[in-house]
Protein backbone atom coordinates (compact mmCIF):
# COMPACT_ATOMS: atom_id res chain seq x y z
CA UNK A 1 0.00 0.00 0.00
CA UNK A 2 0.84 3.46 -0.91
CA UNK A 3 1.79 5.81 2.18
CA UNK A 4 -0.60 8.66 1.32
CA UNK A 5 1.81 11.62 1.63
CA UNK A 6 4.00 10.52 -1.19
CA UNK A 7 0.20 10.20 -3.47
CA UNK A 8 0.03 13.56 -2.90
CA UNK A 9 3.23 14.31 -4.04
CA UNK A 10 3.00 12.29 -7.14
CA UNK A 11 -0.44 14.27 -8.68
CA UNK A 12 1.33 17.49 -7.40
CA UNK A 13 3.68 16.61 -9.97
CA UNK A 14 1.55 15.41 -12.42
CA UNK A 15 -0.34 18.92 -12.23
CA UNK A 16 2.50 21.16 -13.22
CA UNK A 17 2.50 24.58 -12.22
CA UNK A 18 -0.68 26.99 -11.63
CA UNK A 19 -1.29 30.25 -13.32
CA UNK A 20 -0.56 31.91 -9.70
CA UNK A 21 2.84 30.52 -9.59
CA UNK A 22 4.05 31.66 -12.72
CA UNK A 23 2.15 35.22 -11.99
CA UNK A 24 3.82 35.14 -9.14
CA UNK A 25 7.71 34.34 -10.81
CA UNK A 26 7.09 37.38 -13.36
CA UNK A 27 6.15 39.55 -10.90
CA UNK A 28 9.06 38.85 -8.68
CA UNK A 29 11.48 38.87 -12.41
CA UNK A 30 9.59 42.30 -12.77
CA UNK A 31 10.86 43.83 -9.79
CA UNK A 32 14.30 42.76 -10.23
CA UNK A 33 14.35 44.18 -13.63
CA UNK A 34 12.76 47.35 -12.53
CA UNK A 35 15.63 47.61 -9.69
CA UNK A 36 18.24 47.06 -12.15
CA UNK A 37 16.89 49.31 -14.72
CA UNK A 38 16.96 52.49 -12.12
CA UNK A 39 20.16 51.34 -10.69
CA UNK A 40 21.66 50.94 -14.06
CA UNK A 41 20.37 53.85 -16.36
CA UNK A 42 21.60 56.94 -14.89
CA UNK A 43 25.44 55.29 -14.87
CA UNK A 44 24.81 54.22 -18.44
CA UNK A 45 23.69 58.38 -19.46
CA UNK A 46 26.60 59.32 -16.99
CA UNK A 47 29.25 57.05 -19.27
CA UNK A 48 27.49 58.46 -22.48
CA UNK A 49 28.26 61.92 -21.65
CA UNK A 50 31.85 61.25 -20.16
CA UNK A 51 32.56 59.40 -23.55
CA UNK A 52 31.27 62.38 -25.38
CA UNK A 53 33.60 65.24 -23.82
CA UNK A 54 36.90 62.75 -24.31
CA UNK A 55 35.92 62.74 -27.76
CA UNK A 56 35.64 66.22 -27.99
CA UNK A 57 38.54 66.94 -26.25
CA UNK A 58 40.36 64.40 -29.31
CA UNK A 59 38.36 66.50 -31.58
CA UNK A 60 39.54 69.83 -30.37
CA UNK A 61 43.39 68.50 -29.81
CA UNK A 62 43.21 67.14 -34.00
CA UNK A 63 42.05 70.50 -34.86
CA UNK A 64 44.94 72.62 -32.78
CA UNK A 65 47.30 69.96 -34.21
CA UNK A 66 46.09 70.29 -38.08
CA UNK A 67 45.91 74.45 -37.63
CA UNK A 68 49.32 73.92 -36.83
CA UNK A 69 50.76 71.89 -39.32
CA UNK A 70 49.02 73.92 -42.47
CA UNK A 71 49.39 77.33 -40.14
CA UNK A 72 46.75 80.08 -40.21
CA UNK A 73 43.31 80.40 -38.44
CA UNK A 74 41.43 78.05 -40.91
CA UNK A 75 39.30 75.10 -39.67
CA UNK A 76 38.88 71.90 -40.74
CA UNK A 77 36.19 69.79 -40.69
CA UNK A 78 35.71 66.41 -39.52
CA UNK A 79 36.06 65.00 -43.10
CA UNK A 80 39.41 66.80 -43.21
CA UNK A 81 40.82 65.95 -40.28
CA UNK A 82 40.38 62.37 -41.41
CA UNK A 83 41.64 62.99 -45.01
CA UNK A 84 44.27 64.78 -43.46
CA UNK A 85 45.07 61.82 -41.01
CA UNK A 86 44.49 63.73 -37.78
CA UNK A 87 41.99 61.44 -36.72
CA UNK A 88 41.91 57.63 -37.20
CA UNK A 89 39.07 56.94 -39.64
CA UNK A 90 38.04 54.21 -37.11
CA UNK A 91 37.67 56.94 -34.67
CA UNK A 92 34.35 57.84 -33.38
CA UNK A 93 33.16 61.58 -35.20
CA UNK A 94 29.94 61.19 -33.64
CA UNK A 95 28.41 61.72 -29.98
CA UNK A 96 27.35 59.02 -27.99
CA UNK A 97 23.01 60.01 -29.37
CA UNK A 98 24.56 60.22 -33.15
CA UNK A 99 24.93 63.86 -33.79
CA UNK A 100 27.77 65.21 -35.47
CA UNK A 101 30.46 67.28 -33.30
CA UNK A 102 30.34 71.18 -34.03
CA UNK A 103 33.83 72.64 -34.30
CA UNK A 104 33.87 76.63 -34.41
CA UNK A 105 37.48 78.20 -34.57
CA UNK A 106 38.78 81.37 -33.05
CA UNK A 107 41.88 83.09 -34.33
CA UNK A 108 43.58 81.75 -30.49
CA UNK A 109 41.41 78.97 -29.65
CA UNK A 110 38.52 75.59 -30.65
CA UNK A 111 35.62 75.28 -29.25
CA UNK A 112 34.37 71.49 -30.39
CA UNK A 113 30.44 71.02 -29.20
CA UNK A 114 27.62 68.66 -28.64
CA UNK A 115 23.94 68.89 -28.48
CA UNK A 116 24.22 66.40 -25.58
CA UNK A 117 21.25 64.19 -25.28
CA UNK A 118 18.70 65.81 -26.25
CA UNK A 119 19.91 66.86 -29.60
CA UNK A 120 18.78 70.30 -29.13
CA UNK A 121 21.48 73.35 -29.15
CA UNK A 122 21.40 75.80 -26.48
CA UNK A 123 20.19 73.96 -24.19
CA UNK A 124 21.77 73.04 -20.12
CA UNK A 125 23.28 69.68 -21.31
CA UNK A 126 24.92 70.60 -24.43
CA UNK A 127 28.96 69.52 -23.89
CA UNK A 128 31.62 72.57 -24.70
CA UNK A 129 35.06 71.61 -24.74
CA UNK A 130 36.45 73.87 -23.79
CA UNK A 131 34.25 74.02 -20.32
CA UNK A 132 32.90 77.13 -19.38
CA UNK A 133 33.11 78.59 -23.36
CA UNK A 134 30.04 80.57 -24.44
CA UNK A 135 29.69 79.32 -28.29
Amino acid sequence: MRHPVSTKLARAALRGVTLIEVLIVVAILSLIAAGVTVAVLPKFQEAQVKTSEQNARGIRDAVQRWRGLKGGTDCPTISQLVQDKEIDSASKTDDAWGTAYKIQCTEDDVIVMSAGPDKKEGTKDDIVVPKGVKP
